[in-house]
């Protein structure tokens, strides 16, 4: 089965988890991942790892699998991925234990986060649980990264999300829209390095 096919029954089985119509284009996994240099000391947390369309694009510039740990809570994508990317630590769990699940497994510290997760399509109170794990690590110095698509960014979440993060980090830095992705999209990037 193609990726198409895993996030088409994901997206039925969750419209409001998984929140986009197509896995994202190989030039918003490319913005993404822009600027981002992972590390032994300086690991690259992807939440939200559906189809594994961004984690194509983190397998290239990473220097080895070490500096790498994927959170997905869908474990029939979790197994999609994990057939692509065997040697990444993707885990099926949620992202809202993301802090314990990285203390557990005794790795580097976090220095970038990367998001695919659709805050604009999730309830506010898990939103806030899974930025408060995003503040875990941005306490320590990091980047953290994520997208939204054109059409939702002046929903009220997407702009509780914005505000929520300025308030915290100061102004987001957004990149130009990705218009050959469905929907087209800009990142969003915060961080306290």
């Amino acid at each position: 089965m193609n990726e198409k096919s895993h996030f088409l029954k994901a997206l039925l089985k969750n419209p409001l988890g998984v929140g986009a119509v197509t896995p994202s284009s190989k030039k918003l996994a490319e913005l993404m991942v822009a600027g981002i240099e992972p590390g032994h000391d300086a690991l690259l947390l992807e939440l939200g790892v559906g189809t594994g369309a961004l984690t194509s694009a983190i397998s290239d510039i990473l220097p080895d699998a070490s500096c790498y740990l994927g959170i997905e809570i869908d474990e029939k994508l979790v197994g999609f991925v994990r057939e692509k990317f065997p040697d990444l630590n993707i885990l099926t769990a949620d992202a809202c234990t993301a802090s314990d699940l990285h203390l557990k497994l005794a790795l580097g510290n976090v220095r970038y986060i990367l998001s695919g997760i659709p805050f604009v399509s999730l309830p506010k109170k898990v939103c806030e649980n899974i930025l408060c794990e995003v503040d875990a690590f941005m306490d320590k110095g990091s980047l953290f990264r994520t997208f939204q698509y054109i059409h939702g960014f002046y929903t009220p979440p997407a702009i509780r999300l914005r505000e929520r993060m300025n308030r915290r980090y100061g102004p987001v830095e957004t990149s130009p829209v990705v218009l050959n992705n469905l929907p087209p999209a800009i990142t969003l990037t915060w961080k306290t390095l």
